[in-house]
Protein backbone atom coordinates (compact mmCIF):
# COMPACT_ATOMS: atom_id res chain seq x y z
CA UNK A 1 0.00 0.00 0.00
CA UNK A 2 2.79 2.43 0.91
CA UNK A 3 4.70 1.72 -2.29
CA UNK A 4 1.59 2.41 -4.45
CA UNK A 5 1.02 5.71 -2.69
CA UNK A 6 4.58 6.83 -3.46
CA UNK A 7 4.20 6.06 -7.12
CA UNK A 8 0.80 7.83 -7.46
CA UNK A 9 1.63 11.15 -5.77
CA UNK A 10 4.14 12.41 -8.43
CA UNK A 11 1.67 11.69 -11.27
CA UNK A 12 -1.19 13.52 -9.51
CA UNK A 13 0.99 16.55 -8.84
CA UNK A 14 2.21 16.50 -12.42
CA UNK A 15 -1.36 16.62 -13.79
CA UNK A 16 -2.22 19.55 -11.49
CA UNK A 17 0.90 21.44 -12.58
CA UNK A 18 0.16 20.89 -16.28
CA UNK A 19 -3.42 22.11 -15.80
CA UNK A 20 -2.17 25.21 -13.99
CA UNK A 21 0.30 25.97 -16.79
CA UNK A 22 -2.46 25.71 -19.41
CA UNK A 23 -4.66 28.19 -17.50
CA UNK A 24 -1.75 30.61 -17.04
CA UNK A 25 -0.87 30.44 -20.73
CA UNK A 26 -4.50 31.22 -21.62
CA UNK A 27 -4.55 34.25 -19.29
CA UNK A 28 -1.15 35.43 -20.56
CA UNK A 29 -2.35 35.28 -24.15
CA UNK A 30 -5.33 37.51 -23.33
CA UNK A 31 -3.23 40.03 -21.41
CA UNK A 32 -0.49 40.26 -24.00
CA UNK A 33 -3.04 41.19 -26.64
CA UNK A 34 -4.05 44.19 -24.50
CA UNK A 35 -0.65 45.49 -23.41
CA UNK A 36 2.68 45.00 -25.18
CA UNK A 37 4.49 46.43 -22.14
CA UNK A 38 3.69 43.26 -20.20
CA UNK A 39 5.52 41.02 -22.65
CA UNK A 40 8.91 41.20 -20.93
CA UNK A 41 7.53 40.57 -17.44
CA UNK A 42 5.42 37.63 -18.56
CA UNK A 43 8.37 36.22 -20.52
CA UNK A 44 10.41 36.13 -17.28
CA UNK A 45 7.50 34.53 -15.43
CA UNK A 46 7.17 31.93 -18.17
CA UNK A 47 10.87 31.07 -17.98
CA UNK A 48 10.64 30.68 -14.20
CA UNK A 49 7.60 28.40 -14.50
CA UNK A 50 9.26 26.35 -17.21
CA UNK A 51 12.39 25.97 -15.07
CA UNK A 52 10.31 24.88 -12.07
CA UNK A 53 8.54 22.35 -14.25
CA UNK A 54 11.85 20.88 -15.46
CA UNK A 55 13.18 20.67 -11.88
CA UNK A 56 10.00 18.86 -10.85
CA UNK A 57 10.46 16.33 -13.64
CA UNK A 58 14.05 15.70 -12.45
CA UNK A 59 12.87 15.16 -8.89
CA UNK A 60 10.11 12.88 -10.13
CA UNK A 61 12.71 10.74 -11.88
CA UNK A 62 14.71 10.44 -8.66
CA UNK A 63 11.56 9.49 -6.75
CA UNK A 64 10.77 6.83 -9.32
CA UNK A 65 14.28 5.43 -9.07
CA UNK A 66 14.06 5.37 -5.28
CA UNK A 67 10.71 3.62 -5.46
CA UNK A 68 12.17 1.08 -7.86
CA UNK A 69 15.12 0.36 -5.57
CA UNK A 70 12.83 -0.03 -2.55
CA UNK A 71 10.55 -2.37 -4.50
CA UNK A 72 13.53 -4.48 -5.60
CA UNK A 73 14.83 -4.70 -2.01
CA UNK A 74 11.44 -5.76 -0.63
CA UNK A 75 10.91 -8.39 -3.31
CA UNK A 76 14.42 -9.90 -2.91
CA UNK A 77 14.51 -13.28 -1.13
CA UNK A 78 15.49 -12.81 2.49
CA UNK A 79 17.81 -15.82 2.33
CA UNK A 80 19.93 -14.27 -0.42
CA UNK A 81 21.74 -12.08 2.12
CA UNK A 82 22.50 -12.10 5.80
CA UNK A 83 22.37 -8.30 6.10
CA UNK A 84 18.85 -8.33 7.54
CA UNK A 85 19.67 -11.05 10.06
CA UNK A 86 22.88 -9.33 11.18
CA UNK A 87 21.27 -5.90 11.47
CA UNK A 88 18.22 -7.17 13.34
CA UNK A 89 20.07 -9.46 15.76
CA UNK A 90 20.26 -7.65 19.10
CA UNK A 91 23.21 -8.69 21.26
CA UNK A 92 21.98 -6.58 24.16
CA UNK A 93 19.26 -9.12 24.93
CA UNK A 94 21.88 -11.81 25.60
CA UNK A 95 23.17 -11.70 29.20
CA UNK A 96 26.95 -12.07 29.43
CA UNK A 97 27.68 -15.17 31.47
CA UNK A 98 30.62 -15.54 33.82
CA UNK A 99 31.22 -19.14 32.83
CA UNK A 100 30.32 -20.90 29.56
CA UNK A 101 31.11 -24.38 28.28
CA UNK A 102 29.38 -25.64 25.14
CA UNK A 103 29.07 -29.31 24.27
CA UNK A 104 30.03 -29.08 20.58
CA UNK A 105 31.14 -31.93 18.32
CA UNK A 106 34.90 -32.51 18.19
CA UNK A 107 36.60 -33.73 14.99
CA UNK A 108 40.23 -34.62 14.39
CA UNK A 109 41.71 -33.25 11.17
CA UNK A 110 44.32 -36.05 11.07
CA UNK A 111 45.33 -38.12 9.32
CA UNK A 112 43.45 -37.05 6.18
CA UNK A 113 43.99 -33.28 6.42
CA UNK A 114 47.39 -32.29 7.82
CA UNK A 115 46.65 -28.66 6.88
CA UNK A 116 42.88 -28.88 7.23
CA UNK A 117 42.34 -27.29 10.63
CA UNK A 118 40.14 -24.51 9.19
CA UNK A 119 37.66 -26.75 7.34
CA UNK A 120 37.64 -29.21 10.23
CA UNK A 121 36.78 -26.45 12.69
CA UNK A 122 34.09 -25.32 10.25
CA UNK A 123 32.69 -28.87 10.20
CA UNK A 124 32.46 -28.74 13.99
CA UNK A 125 30.70 -25.36 13.84
CA UNK A 126 28.16 -26.50 11.25
CA UNK A 127 27.49 -29.79 13.01
CA UNK A 128 26.81 -27.89 16.23
CA UNK A 129 24.13 -26.07 14.21
CA UNK A 130 22.65 -29.47 13.24
CA UNK A 131 24.06 -29.36 9.71
CA UNK A 132 25.13 -32.78 8.48
CA UNK A 133 28.45 -32.23 6.71
CA UNK A 134 31.93 -33.71 7.17
CA UNK A 135 35.44 -32.29 6.96
CA UNK A 136 36.31 -34.04 3.68
CA UNK A 137 33.31 -32.55 1.91
CA UNK A 138 34.24 -29.09 3.12
CA UNK A 139 37.87 -29.68 2.13
CA UNK A 140 36.83 -30.39 -1.44
CA UNK A 141 34.39 -27.45 -1.56
CA UNK A 142 36.48 -24.69 -0.01
CA UNK A 143 37.65 -22.10 -2.51
CA UNK A 144 41.29 -22.57 -3.57
CA UNK A 145 43.97 -20.05 -4.44
CA UNK A 146 45.96 -21.87 -7.12
CA UNK A 147 48.90 -19.44 -7.17
CA UNK A 148 52.14 -21.42 -7.41
CA UNK A 149 54.84 -21.13 -4.77
CA UNK A 150 58.14 -19.63 -5.89
CA UNK A 151 61.09 -17.70 -4.52
CA UNK A 152 62.67 -15.03 -6.68
CA UNK A 153 65.28 -12.43 -5.73
CA UNK A 154 64.86 -13.35 -2.09
CA UNK A 155 61.09 -12.77 -2.21
CA UNK A 156 58.42 -15.41 -1.61
CA UNK A 157 55.49 -15.50 -4.05
CA UNK A 158 52.40 -17.50 -3.13
CA UNK A 159 48.63 -17.21 -2.69
CA UNK A 160 46.53 -15.18 -0.26
CA UNK A 161 44.53 -17.08 2.41
CA UNK A 162 41.60 -14.68 2.04
CA UNK A 163 41.38 -15.53 -1.66
CA UNK A 164 41.19 -19.26 -1.03
CA UNK A 165 43.07 -22.18 0.50
CA UNK A 166 46.77 -21.73 -0.23
CA UNK A 167 48.76 -24.80 -1.29
CA UNK A 168 48.13 -28.47 -0.56
CA UNK A 169 45.78 -29.38 2.30
CA UNK A 170 46.30 -33.12 2.08
CA UNK A 171 50.09 -33.46 2.45
CA UNK A 172 52.96 -31.46 3.90
CA UNK A 173 55.28 -32.83 1.24
CA UNK A 174 54.17 -29.93 -0.94
CA UNK A 175 53.99 -26.19 -0.13
CA UNK A 176 50.90 -24.93 1.63
CA UNK A 177 49.47 -22.92 4.50
CA UNK A 178 45.71 -22.61 5.05
CA UNK A 179 42.71 -20.36 4.54
CA UNK A 180 41.28 -17.31 6.30
CA UNK A 181 37.79 -16.16 7.24
CA UNK A 182 36.45 -14.87 3.89
CA UNK A 183 36.37 -18.21 2.00
CA UNK A 184 35.26 -19.98 5.19
CA UNK A 185 32.30 -17.64 5.58
CA UNK A 186 31.41 -18.05 1.90
CA UNK A 187 31.36 -21.83 2.27
CA UNK A 188 29.42 -21.70 5.56
CA UNK A 189 26.77 -19.57 3.85
CA UNK A 190 26.12 -22.44 1.45
CA UNK A 191 24.89 -24.56 4.38
CA UNK A 192 23.28 -21.84 6.51
CA UNK A 193 22.32 -19.09 4.06
CA UNK A 194 21.42 -15.86 5.78
CA UNK A 195 22.52 -17.12 9.21
CA UNK A 196 26.31 -16.80 9.19
CA UNK A 197 27.81 -13.96 11.20
CA UNK A 198 31.37 -12.82 10.42
CA UNK A 199 32.74 -11.44 13.68
CA UNK A 200 36.14 -10.61 12.21
CA UNK A 201 37.44 -7.35 13.63
CA UNK A 202 35.14 -7.46 16.65
CA UNK A 203 36.24 -7.05 20.24
CA UNK A 204 36.88 -10.31 22.09
CA UNK A 205 34.07 -9.42 24.48
CA UNK A 206 31.58 -9.73 21.61
CA UNK A 207 32.70 -13.31 21.12
CA UNK A 208 31.85 -13.94 24.77
CA UNK A 209 28.30 -12.71 24.16
CA UNK A 210 27.74 -15.20 21.34
CA UNK A 211 29.27 -17.95 23.45
CA UNK A 212 26.90 -16.95 26.26
CA UNK A 213 24.09 -17.72 23.81
CA UNK A 214 25.46 -21.27 23.50
CA UNK A 215 26.82 -20.85 19.98
CA UNK A 216 30.47 -21.89 19.39
CA UNK A 217 32.79 -19.75 17.27
CA UNK A 218 35.27 -20.59 14.51
CA UNK A 219 38.50 -18.62 15.01
CA UNK A 220 42.06 -18.25 13.72
CA UNK A 221 44.86 -18.34 16.28
CA UNK A 222 48.25 -20.09 16.38
CA UNK A 223 49.49 -23.41 17.72
CA UNK A 224 50.99 -21.79 20.86
CA UNK A 225 47.78 -19.91 21.77
CA UNK A 226 49.78 -16.81 22.69
CA UNK A 227 51.26 -13.86 20.83
CA UNK A 228 54.13 -14.85 18.55
CA UNK A 229 57.45 -13.00 18.20
CA UNK A 230 57.99 -11.20 14.90
CA UNK A 231 60.61 -13.74 13.75
CA UNK A 232 57.81 -16.33 13.42
CA UNK A 233 56.36 -14.41 10.47
CA UNK A 234 57.48 -14.10 6.85
CA UNK A 235 56.36 -11.83 4.04
CA UNK A 236 54.59 -13.19 0.98
CA UNK A 237 53.91 -11.38 -2.27
CA UNK A 238 50.49 -12.45 -3.53
CA UNK A 239 48.24 -11.45 -6.43
CA UNK A 240 46.15 -9.54 -3.86
CA UNK A 241 49.09 -7.77 -2.25
CA UNK A 242 51.77 -8.27 0.37
CA UNK A 243 50.90 -10.25 3.50
CA UNK A 244 52.76 -11.44 6.60
CA UNK A 245 52.05 -15.06 7.44
CA UNK A 246 53.16 -17.64 10.02
CA UNK A 247 53.34 -21.38 9.60
CA UNK A 248 52.08 -21.64 13.17
CA UNK A 249 48.66 -20.42 12.01
CA UNK A 250 45.87 -22.59 13.42
CA UNK A 251 42.08 -22.73 13.59
CA UNK A 252 39.97 -24.00 16.49
CA UNK A 253 36.36 -23.93 17.61
CA UNK A 254 35.75 -21.78 20.69
CA UNK A 255 33.38 -23.51 23.11
CA UNK A 256 33.56 -21.45 26.29
CA UNK A 257 35.36 -19.27 28.79
CA UNK A 258 35.62 -18.39 32.43
CA UNK A 259 37.58 -15.80 34.39
CA UNK A 260 40.99 -17.31 33.60
CA UNK A 261 40.65 -19.57 30.59
CA UNK A 262 39.15 -19.93 27.15
CA UNK A 263 37.98 -23.35 26.02
CA UNK A 264 38.02 -24.81 22.52
CA UNK A 265 37.84 -27.98 20.45
CA UNK A 266 41.25 -28.55 18.85
CA UNK A 267 41.13 -30.31 15.46
CA UNK A 268 44.88 -30.93 15.54
CA UNK A 269 44.74 -33.13 18.65
CA UNK A 270 41.05 -34.02 18.69
CA UNK A 271 40.83 -32.70 22.24
CA UNK A 272 37.44 -31.48 23.41
CA UNK A 273 37.19 -28.29 25.48
CA UNK A 274 40.94 -27.80 25.60
CA UNK A 275 41.89 -24.73 27.59
CA UNK A 276 44.39 -21.88 27.33
CA UNK A 277 44.89 -18.70 29.38
CA UNK A 278 42.28 -16.25 28.13
CA UNK A 279 44.62 -13.23 28.04
CA UNK A 280 47.24 -15.07 25.99
CA UNK A 281 44.64 -16.55 23.66
CA UNK A 282 43.04 -13.17 22.99
CA UNK A 283 46.43 -11.68 22.10
CA UNK A 284 47.15 -14.50 19.66
CA UNK A 285 43.70 -14.08 18.10
CA UNK A 286 44.15 -10.33 17.65
CA UNK A 287 47.62 -10.86 16.17
CA UNK A 288 46.08 -13.13 13.52
CA UNK A 289 43.56 -10.49 12.49
CA UNK A 290 40.74 -11.07 15.00
CA UNK A 291 39.14 -13.58 12.63
CA UNK A 292 35.94 -15.24 13.85
CA UNK A 293 32.72 -16.69 12.45
CA UNK A 294 29.59 -18.08 14.08
CA UNK A 295 25.98 -18.74 13.16
CA UNK A 296 22.90 -16.83 14.25
CA UNK A 297 19.83 -18.47 15.79
CA UNK A 298 17.66 -20.16 13.15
Amino acid sequence: MYMNYLSVVPMTTLLILIGTLIVLLFVLTKLLKRSASLKTSFSIIGIVLLGSFLIFLTQTQHIAEAVGRMKTWIQSPIRSTNTFMEDSFDLTIIPLQQTVLIDAPVINQLPELPRGCEVTSLAMLLQSANVSVDKMTLASEIKKDTTSYKVSDGKIYFGHPNDGFVGNMYTKDQPGLGVYHKPIKELAEKYLPGHIKDLTGSAFNELKIHLSDKRPIWVITNTTYKKLPSNQFQTWHTPSGVIDITYKEHSVLLTGFDEKYVYFNDPLTGEKNKKAPIVDFEQSWVQMGSQAITYLPH
